[in-house]
C-alpha cells in the first residue's frame, strides 16, 4: 500500500505518472512530492512508486 494525500491506496502503480494519471487529476499547476521530496514533472514518468511510500499531490489556486 502507498499512501496518497493521507489516504491508503494500492501499490499497483509503476511511477507517479500512473498514479496522477489513474487518479484523473489535471496536470496544470500539479505539484507532486514523494517521501517528503518534490518530484519534478520530467521525472514522473521514471520515478517509481513502492509499497510503503506516501505521496502528496497538490494543487496550485489562486483567489483573493
Amino acid at each position: 500500500m502507498i499512501r496518497v494525500n493521507g489516504e491508503e491506496v494500492s501499490d499497483e502503480f509503476d511511477s507517479v505518472s500512473s498514479l496522477v494519471g489513474f487518479l484523473a487529476i489535471e496536470t496544470r499547476g500539479v505539484a507532486v512530492a514523494l517521501n517528503g521530496e518534490v518530484v519534478r514533472r520530467g521525472d514522473w514518468e521514471v520515478t517509481t512508486l513502492s509499497d510503503g511510500d506516501v505521496v502528496e499531490i497538490v494543487n496550485a489556486a489562486a483567489g483573493g
